[in-house]
């Protein structure tokens, strides 16, 4: 009797990206509850400054465009609610005003900048991102808790 031992399938860059997506966006999600409201399940939207529950808000990016180098910048991806991430497009003006506030003149330019650069995510960057936002993560509920 002949038993083949299968190893497990290596997983593909495009799943993995898809496997670090939403570890990548509680992260920013819980990180501006904290900063916006000192509590990681409320928090307000970037762009238009209303109290959300987590749940009810999303990791928006400054910059459009899920597949370029911009995908998990932290600086350029908050906390924004549907009706300003989606509906209003991303309130992109009053998003550009807000980064401006948190991290200068001209930082706007800079995450256009680096959005246009592509980035090929490896497997050993993402699994290394996995791991990073899961600790990030435990880190910040720590933080609430103390």
């Amino acid at each position: 009797m002949n038993l083949k031992i299968k190893k497990p399938k290596s997983k593909s860059t495009a799943k993995l990206k898809k496997e670090v997506w939403p570890i990548f966006s509680q992260y920013i999600r819980v990180r501006d509850c904290l900063e916006t409201t000192g509590c990681a399940s409320w928090g307000l939207c970037i762009t238009c400054g209303k109290r959300y529950h987590i749940k009810l808000l999303q990791a928006g990016h400054l910059i459009p465009g899920r597949h370029n180098n911009n995908l998990f910048s932290e600086k350029g991806t908050h906390a924004q609610c549907y009706n300003c991430n989606i509906n209003l497009k991303g309130n992109t003006l009053e998003y550009r005003r807000q980064i401006i506030n948190l991290y200068g003149e001209g930082y706007d330019e800079i995450l256009e900048a680096e959005a246009r650069q592509i980035k090929k995510f490896t497997k050993p960057e993402l699994e290394e991102k996995r791991e990073y936002y899961n600790q990030a993560i435990r880190e910040l509920l720590k933080q609430e808790t103390a």
